[in-house]
C-alpha cells in the first residue's frame, strides 16, 4: 500500500478480448478526448479487474449507452478537520430532510475513506445540465441556514465544516461505487447505509460504520442490497 499507484481509465491493451467496453468523449467541453472504458457488467470482468489489484472501482453517473444522461444526483459529502464522518451524518439528514420536502428520496452510503455520499436516483428524461445547477443550487441555499455546511471548494473555507460537493454531477466526473473497496492500510468499503444508521452516526456512533469486506458480505445477508432503488426509482426533478 505504500507504493506507487495510479487510476486508470482507459482499457489496457492487454485486456482479454471477452472484456467490454465502451468509447466515450470524457473531456471537458471543448476538450474532445475520446477513452474506452471498461464496461464491468459481468462477473468475470469483475474478476478479472480484481486479478489486477483494481481496488477502487468509480463508475459515472449515467450509463454507457447515453453518457450525457445522469441517472442520479450525487452529494459528496466531505468533511474538514476536526469535522469527520459524524458531522457527514449530520448534514446527511440535513439533506435527506430537505430533498424530502420537495418530493425526491435518496440514499446514503460512506465513502469508504473519511466521508460520506448521497444518491438521489432519477432514471428519468434529465442531463447534467439539469442536475448540476440543482444540486450546486441547493448546497447554497443549506450553506447559508446551517453553520456546519459550506458549498465552495476552498480548502481553507472547509475546516470544521463539511463540503457538500455538488460538481460530482458532471459528464467528465466519477465516484466511488457501493461496495467498492478503498486502496488504504485498512481496506474500508464503500457502503450503503440504512437512515438509521446514518441518525446513529449523527448521535455520536460513527466509529460504527466503518466497514471491511467480511462486514459488508454480512449485512448484504441480513438486509439485502441497500443500494437496489437507486437503480429503477423514478423521480423527476422538480423545477426551482
Amino acid at each position: 500500500m505504500d507504493d506507487k499507484y495510479f487510476y486508470e481509465k482507459q482499457k489496457p491493451s492487454h485486456a482479454p478480448e471477452w472484456v467490454r467496453s465502451m468509447p466515450i468523449q470524457s473531456g471537458r467541453r471543448g476538450d474532445h478526448r475520446v477513452i474506452d472504458y471498461i464496461l464491468c457488467d459481468d462477473l468475470p470482468t469483475l474478476a478479472w479487474l480484481a486479478n489486477l489489484a483494481d481496488l477502487e472501482l468509480h463508475p459515472s453517473l449515467a450509463l454507457a449507452e447515453d453518457p450525457d444522461a445522469p441517472t442520479v444526483m450525487a452529494f459528496d459529502l466531505d468533511p474538514g478537520a476536526p469535522a469527520a464522518l459524524g458531522e457527514c451524518c449530520e448534514v446527511a439528514l440535513i439533506l435527506r430532510d430537505t430533498l424530502d420536502h420537495l418530493g425526491l428520496e435518496c440514499h446514503a452510503k460512506t465513502s469508504g475513506s473519511k466521508g460520506m455520499q448521497l444518491y438521489v436516483p432519477l432514471n428519468t428524461a434529465v442531463t447534467y445540465e439539469d442536475t448540476k445547477p440543482f444540486a450546486h443550487g441547493l448546497a447554497k441555499v443549506l450553506e447559508q441556514r446551517h453553520d456546519l455546511i459550506v458549498s465552495v471548494m476552498k480548502k481553507e473555507a472547509r475546516k470544521g465544516k463539511v463540503f457538500i460537493d455538488w460538481s460530482q454531477n458532471d459528464r467528465h466526473k466519477t465516484t466511488v461505487g457501493p461496495y467498492s473497496l478503498r486502496a488504504r492500510p485498512r481496506p474500508t468499503v464503500s457502503t450503503p447505509l440504512s437512515w438509521e444508521e446514518v441518525d446513529h452516526g449523527a448521535g455520536g456512533g460513527a466509529g460504527d460504520l466503518v466497514f471491511e469486506a467480511a462486514d459488508v458480505l454480512e449485512r448484504i445477508e441480513a438486509h439485502g442490497d441497500l443500494f437496489a432503488d437507486v437503480l429503477d426509482t423514478e423521480q423527476e426533478l422538480p423545477d426551482l
